[in-house]
């Protein structure tokens, strides 16, 4: 039997490395996502929003430039396999709040199973909103691609947003947070997380991702 050896330079060429790297910022960015939505801010009594909206939008950002750099087929795996990932956190924390603590750390596990015993509703919401959001907003951003001849990068990833939030928002406020917040606020948090998620892509994320495509399609066979 021969022994199969890794390929360094087929691996350079495919800019596998590349892809792992931002695979794994993608999927990290969505379960960091889920955990901080546990907690709600309120400002000034007028904008309400889940932590994690401070965090969605460069996920976002890291999914165009997957659809951009390897296409919509491998972007699809990739956010089957956050979603995937999504469940195994819901599984292991969970599976952390019905084990037993002793007395004398009954605070610690008090606290503990009040966060994660809120985490499941908002990782169901977040995984309808996630495959809802994510499917079509690297759906939406490959035909612009296909119709601009691959040019205006910011159109595709500003106008593949504002398609992919409305499927993301709404589902994930409404399962999340209906019943647990007043109807004022839960209209508050749909403006404002969907408003709040464009301005973040329009003035952090679009500039990130072009420089993040800039300096992959540059170096991603190099590493």
């Amino acid at each position: 039997m021969h022994k199969v050896s890794d390929n360094p330079l087929k691996n350079r060429a495919t800019g596998g490395n590349a892809l792992m790297i931002v695979t794994a910022l993608f999927v990290t960015l969505y379960l960091v996502s889920n955990i901080m939505a546990v907690k709600v801010i309120g400002i000034a009594g007028v904008f309400y929003f889940d932590a994690g909206t401070i965090t969605f939008p460069f996920a976002y950002m890291l999914g165009d430039v997957l659809t951009e750099l390897w296409g919509f087929r491998m972007a699809k795996r990739v956010i089957w396999t956050t979603f995937a990932c999504n469940i195994i956190l819901v599984v292991c924390t969970q599976t952390g709040v019905w084990l037993p603590s002793p007395d004398h750390l009954s605070e610690t596990a008090g606290a503990y199973n009040h966060i994660f015993s809120y985490v499941p509703r908002i990782v169901l919401g977040s995984l309808t909103g996630f495959l809802l959001g994510e499917l079509s907003n690297a759906w939406v951003m490959e035909k612009i691609k296909e119709r601009m001849k691959g040019k205006r990068l910011w159109v595709r990833t500003i106008g593949s947003s504002m398609i992919g939030y409305l499927f993301d928002t709404l589902p994930f406020v409404l399962i999340s947070f209906a019943g647990v917040v007043t109807t004022h606020e839960l209209i508050m948090m749909l403006l404002f997380q969907y408003f709040g998620k464009l301005i973040i892509e329009a003035t952090m994320g679009t500039p990130m991702a072009y420089a993040a495509i800039h300096w992959l399609k540059k170096y991603r066979n190099k590493f």
